[in-house]
């Protein structure tokens, strides 16, 4: 077999370089990140500030942001096919900043989780764009790659964003937190402002209606490959987004130890960083269903003999970080291999495809995150079980989706954007 085809950056419509495209993408990848993780510290001085009487209410400022950039996804997707990538990621950008701004200066807990939504709302343009816009200049295997490249720098947002946070906390209010969410997203829009130029030919271009609408959505939902692949990224994300909204008080309540919570955090997010370069180098050679099936197969493993450890009594907090990193490693080896396989067949409306399983996903996945969250008590077991379901629950919608044939290639080589 040949070799792959390296990537090259005069090969793509982008025209930047290779590094300043990977970097750009990540960093819009990066702005909803941030907008999670950097507040997890600061999740119980805002509730004791806001007078949020139950603690498990707190995890609400993280899971309204994550509800409605699901729902905003939807919109982003026709507008981005209809005028472009650009005017809609420079006005989000716009938008993101003013409600980081009025979120600074809430004075109630619902005014925080209406600015909450609405910056939400805003960040579900990165997810749409940045796939949308990889998607113009990539497809297949070489898609896969550079998305595993982006995610890999993305993956530093979470590893440092605690801290970030935890390192505002000591010399300056809660309120700092969104001041510098507002900036970040200021940053990027003027980077890309700058430096990206319009990656969607004018002729790709699809007019917004009724019609261009309902035939994008059931071109979307009617693929196996993208419901099958979309459906089963959401059930695992349902898992990240219950590790995320309970990860504060599992160290605080579980293992007492909440002074080490940024620290672990970064390291199990960490190996999700691992996991995004090791894809970054082998997934052309092996290909993403070999890659994310085995991943798949094996944190359904790995939460099987995690379950036994919790219902024994015999999970330490060391333990639960290795266990945690793992399945975050094998997470990351599942997520932008689905993502992009998904993705395969959608070339020709790419920005309304994303939006849609984009959608998909972030709605279960908060649902299942939520009621994670919601059950915690004490314990790691509904974090160990929403885990175990839903890979369970994945592995099955993947294997109808491949009529039964897991781990075998459909393409031996690179392909080119549609």
């Amino acid at each position: 077999m040949n070799a792959p085809e390296p990537i090259q950056a005069e090969n793509a419509s982008h025209g930047l370089r290779f590094g300043e495209f990977v970097g750009l993408m990540a960093s819009l990848m990066a702005v909803n990140a941030l907008g999670i993780d950097i507040m997890l510290p600061a999740l119980g001085r805002i509730g004791a500030e806001l007078g949020v009487s139950v603690e498990n209410h707190q995890q609400l400022v993280v899971a309204v942001y994550i509800g409605a950039f699901g729902v905003g996804q939807l919109v982003y997707g026709p507008l981005a096919d209809r005028y472009g990538r650009r005017p809609v990621l420079l006005a989000t950008m716009g938008v993101y900043a003013l409600m980081s701004f009025i979120a600074a200066h809430a004075g109630s807990f619902d005014l925080l989780l209406v600015a909450r939504g609405l910056q939400g709302f805003a960040a579900a343009s990165t997810r749409v764009l940045s796939i949308s816009i990889i998607r113009d200049c990539y497809a297949g295997r070489r898609m896969a790659r550079v998305t595993s490249l982006c995610f890999m720098v993305f993956l530093a947002v979470p590893i440092l964003a605690p801290s970030l946070g935890e390192l505002i906390l000591l010399v300056a209010p809660w309120h700092w937190i969104f001041y510098l969410l507002g900036a970040f997203s200021l940053f990027v829009g003027l980077w890309a402002w700058l430096r990206l130029p319009e990656t969607l030919a004018p002729e790709r271009r699809r007019p917004i209606s009724v019609r261009s609408i309902a035939d994008a959505t059931w071109a979307t939902l009617s693929n196996r490959y993208s419901i099958g692949y979309g459906t089963a990224s959401a059930l695992i994300y349902g898992g990240l987004v219950g590790f995320l909204n309970s990860s504060q008080q599992i160290f605080a309540h579980v293992f007492h130890a909440p002074e080490l919570f940024a620290l672990c955090f970064a390291a199990i997010a960490g190996m999700m960083a691992l996991a995004a370069l090791i894809n970054s180098r082998i997934v052309e050679r092996l290909g993403t269903r070999l890659v994310s099936h085995s991943a798949l197969v094996a944190m359904i493993a790995l939460c099987l003999v995690r379950l036994v450890l919790v219902l024994s009594g015999q999970e330490t907090l060391l333990l639960f970080a290795l266990f945690q990193g793992m399945t975050m490693f094998l997470f990351g080896l599942t997520g932008s291999n689905f993502g992009a396989m998904a993705m395969e067949q959608m070339g020709e409306i790419a920005g309304s495809a994303s939006s849609i399983q984009g959608f998909i996903s972030s709605v279960i996945g908060t649902a299942i995150g939520l009621v994670i969250g919601q059950s915690f008590s004490g314990t790691t077991l509904p974090l160990t079980l929403g885990f175990l379901l839903g890979s369970s629950c994945a592995l099955a919608i993947v294997f109808a989706t491949e009529r039964g044939r897991l781990f075998q290639a459909h393409n031996s080589r690179p392909t080119t954007p549609a």
